[in-house]
This record gives C-alpha cells, sequence and structure tokens, in this order.
C-alpha cells in the first residue's frame, strides 16, 4: 500500500441523519427481499468529492482497485474486460474523457472513511437487527463513472445500498433466486469460489428487470445476490455503496456452495430458500466440511 492521504483533505462529519425518515420507514417495510428506492442527504461530503477520491485510490492496494473501459456490453466475462491504458488518479481526475468505469473497493480500511461507512450503517440498525440480524462485515465501496459507461451484468452477496452522490445513472435489478436469471450453478459456482461476479446475459431477460433511475440525492437497497446492470447518464457520475452481511446471508452462501458439493456427487440439489427461511441444516453441512477440509 502506498502512503495514505492527506487526512486533514479527508476532515468532515456527519452533521445530521442521511437517511430521511420516510426513507428508513420504507426500508423498514421492504428490507431485506425487494428492491426498492430512498432518499438521502449524503451530497458534498469532502471525503466524496473527485480529489479526495483520486488520492483515495491512490492510496489503496491493487486488489481493491478495480478499473476499466466504459463501453462495455452487458453481458461480458470479466477476462474480456478491456483496460483503460490510465493509472486509477488519472482515471479519476480525467473521469469526465476517460471512458471509464472505476470502483475504489474497502474503503473503510482508511480509517475516515470507516467513520463515514459506520455512521450510515448505524442509522439502519434498528431495522436490520430485527429482521436479519446483526450487521456483520461492514464493507463500502465507490464507484466513479463516466458518461455511457456500464456495470455489467452480475450479482452481489452483500445486503447493499447504493447513494448517489454525482450524476444520473440507471440500475436495472431483476429478481432475487429465480432461476431464469441466475442458474443455480451459476450460484454455486460463485460461493464456492469456482466463478466470477458476472452473470451470461439474454437478451430475453430484458422485458423482466425493473429500472431504478437514480439522481443525486437517490439510493437504492439491491438485496442479496439480485442480478443487476448499470448504465450511467450522460454525465459524470459519482455512486457510494454501503454494504453488509447477516447470518442469513452466510447461511445462503453456504448453502449454495453445499449444493456444489452435492451436485457433484451426481445430485440435483434443490436451490437455497430464500428470506425468511434461514437455510440451516445445508449451511451447517458445509461448515462442518469445511471444518474438516473436504469442501
Amino acid at each position: 500500500m502506498t502512503d495514505q492521504p492527506h487526512q486533514d483533505h479527508f476532515a468532515g462529519t456527519l452533521t445530521g441523519a442521511v437517511f430521511t425518515g420516510d426513507a428508513k420507514a420504507r426500508f423498514a417495510l421492504c428490507y431485506p427481499e425487494t428492491p426498492h428506492m430512498l432518499s438521502h442527504c449524503l451530497l458534498q461530503h469532502p471525503l466524496l468529492d473527485l480529489e479526495a477520491l483520486a488520492q483515495l485510490g491512490e492510496s489503496l492496494p491493487e486488489k481493491s482497485l478495480e478499473y476499466n473501459r466504459g463501453d462495455l456490453p452487458i453481458g461480458i466475462r470479466p477476462e474480456d474486460v478491456p483496460s483503460n491504458g490510465l493509472t486509477i488518479g488519472e482515471t479519476i481526475r480525467s473521469i469526465d474523457s476517460a471512458n471509464s468505469w472505476c470502483v475504489l473497493k474497502n474503503i473503510e480500511q482508511v480509517p475516515a472513511y470507516r467513520d463515514l461507512l459506520m455512521a450510515l450503517l448505524a442509522e439502519l440498525e434498528d431495522v436490520t437487527s430485527v429482521t436479519t440480524g446483526e450487521m456483520l462485515r461492514p464493507e463500502g465501496f465507490v464507484f466513479v463513472s463516466s458518461p455511457g459507461s456500464m456495470t455489467p451484468y452480475h450479482f452481489d452477496p452483500e445486503h447493499n445500498i447504493l447513494l448517489q452522490l454525482r450524476g444520473k445513472k440507471t440500475m436495472t435489478v431483476f429478481p432475487a433466486g429465480d432461476p431464469r436469471f441466475a442458474a443455480p450453478q451459476a450460484h454455486e459456482a460463485y460461493h464456492s469460489g469456482d466463478g466470477p461476479r458476472n452473470l451470461p446475459w439474454d437478451d430475453g431477460f430484458a422485458a423482466h428487470g425493473a429500472d431504478y433511475r437514480l439522481q443525486p440525492g437517490q439510493a437504492i437497497f439491491v438485496p442479496v445476490m439480485a442480478p443487476h446492470y448499470v448504465r450511467n447518464g450522460d454525465v459524470p457520475s459519482i455512486s457510494l455503496s454501503i454494504t453488509w452481511r447477516s447470518e442469513w446471508s452466510y447461511a445462503e452462501t453456504d448453502a449454495h456452495a453445499m449444493n456444489s458439493v452435492l451436485r457433484k456427487l451426481g445430485l440435483n440439489p434443490a436451490p437455497p430458500k430464500r428470506y425468511p427461511v434461514h437455510n440451516a441444516v445445508k449451511s451447517f453441512g458445509y461448515r462442518a466440511l469445511r471444518k474438516l477440509g473436504l469442501d
């Protein structure tokens, strides 16, 4: 890791609630299984301006950076994504014209960003604690995108809220747990470490996705493993993704991994159930195999 950015530039704390009362009420109604829009007040924070993010990118280890050309199709294999030929700092500082997409991963590695992430999640904890339980493994990701750039079709294992800070983008979300849009084998490969987040795309899927159009001050909650893709608008975009895991999400992960084991034995296992079913049997079974080194 390179030297940490100058922390004076990162000064700044939240002076009030970021999520409005209406947003929290909607979150309580829809969490954890229904995608929904929220409003937020996290605009013009000094940690999230372009120069601060360029410095953050230059401070993070290479494994925490992903950046590439932004003119991608909806469906593309990770190994086929072309480089943009720039450094991360150059990419962010020239995002208006760089024709690129980048994500800064695990921003909580920098203390000021961890403080921001934990303050945001604390506003939602009273809702999550009575549904999926304790917020585990909090992580933050910042997306900086050129006009018209595409984040290809994929899924994520975390509970996720994406806050739009600058520019506009449209996220198209598909039902979580529906095998039409992400085959059981894709889940199993991902959760057993043998497959990517990116998913095969079929143009026939398009009619089944729900479009959520985000502007600054809006956010979207995305359920665990709900397939989605994101298309940026006609100006540069900055978005902050705040994520967490739960015991339920870890059980779902382990159940998929257990199904991978069962499939290799010639069986055709039923996919994990969605919330509120806990998938405890397969989860405990896989954890036992993992302890024995048999996974």
